[in-house]
């Protein structure tokens, strides 16, 4: 029998050598210097120019950065994510592929005590350190509101307008449907031509949905894309249709393409996210949980309401914050 002093000894003894283990599995994970972002798509530039972001900040505070492409697909999504964890990274990035597919890598990267943020797209549930996010409403809202200045302008105002959506599953494509809906309400032009969302997210997928939207709405007068690529293919298809300046374009994001578009009025406006900053303060608050810092809940990264008429004076800026020096 175990004489009380013994079993006291075995305890403490005992209880020590888990927290040796538990401290161990702490320290191995505060001493990782690599950090992930999980991206839907690299091929879209978006997803391209918020990397750049990430990188330009963990990157100048030590960290080894990767960027996992999901390749719009919450599976591999969550297969990056277990790859991630395993190999014991110091925090995830996310951008999630859809906010229902964020909580299954929220789940976890939680279990493994691993710190996430995520930057834009949100989530349905969960548990994060931050959420980077643009005013989805707002922006769309402001494009809706030059694309009816320009309609009106135009003698178009009684055409009805197409959308071009994202995947609204999302939150953010949610948001962007309602803010633009919104202004067109508010500007008494209530036709809508339709809603199709994008599943490839590539500029030939919105050639075909615009040809089709044409085809079925000739009286189609205006419309609204919800990311950057994707609009050049809508532009493409009104002009293999001779509809350039019959179909106004609104856009949203930017590539250094809308550039010259916007300085022609070929792209009426485009509600420009700001992705290299976003990803700078997904890095940041980051970089911050990290040093025991607590970071905002949420930060707000206001979006650019980009015209023809404002382009010039908005590109010395949006060439960093949007395009990420690219151009």
């Amino acid at each position: 029998m175990l004489t009380r002093r013994l079993f006291a000894t075995l305890t403490i003894a005992g209880a020590t050598a888990l927290a040796g283990l538990a401290g161990t599995a702490s320290a191995a994970l505060a001493q990782s210097k690599e950090l992930v972002y999980l991206t839907p798509g690299l091929d879209l530039a978006f997803w391209r120019y918020l990397s750049k972001g990430v990188e330009n900040v963990v990157t100048a505070e030590g960290y080894t950065y990767q960027a996992l492409d999901s390749g719009n697909n919450a599976q591999t999504q969550l297969k990056n994510a277990k790859d991630a964890i395993a190999r014991g990274v110091a925090g995830i990035i996310i951008s999630p592929t859809d906010s229902s597919t964020a909580p299954a890598v929220l789940d976890l990267a939680k279990q493994a005590n691993i710190p996430v943020v995520i930057a834009d797209i949100g989530t349905d549930s969960g548990d994060y350190v931050s959420f980077i996010i643009s005013d989805n409403y707002q922006g769309a809202n402001g494009v809706g509101k030059a694309l009816a200045e320009a309609m009106k302008a135009a003698g178009k105002q009684d055409g009805s307008v197409g959308i071009v959506g994202i995947s609204q599953a999302r939150l953010n494509g949610q948001a962007r449907t309602k803010g633009f809906k919104d202004a067109m309400a508010e500007a008494g032009i209530t036709k809508e031509a339709g809603l199709q969302q994008m599943q490839t997210y590539t500029a030939d997928e919105t050639f075909k949905f615009t040809q089709d939207m044409t085809t079925a709405n000739p009286d189609m007068k205006g419309m609204f894309i919800q990311t950057d690529g994707p609009t050049l293919g809508a532009l493409q298809a009104l002009k293999a249709a001779r509809l350039t300046g019959e179909v106004l374009v609104a856009g949203f994001d930017g590539v250094p393409e809308f550039v010259p578009l916007l300085q022609s009025g070929e792209l009426v406006v485009s509600g420009m996210q700001q992705p290299y900053l976003m990803g700078q303060e997904s890095g940041r608050a980051m970089i911050a949980h990290l040093s025991g810092k607590t970071p905002e809940k949420e930060i707000l990264v206001p979006i650019k309401i980009v015209t023809s008429t404002n382009i010039e004076q908005e590109l010395p800026i949006i060439k960093e914050t949007v395009f990420a020096n690219e151009m």
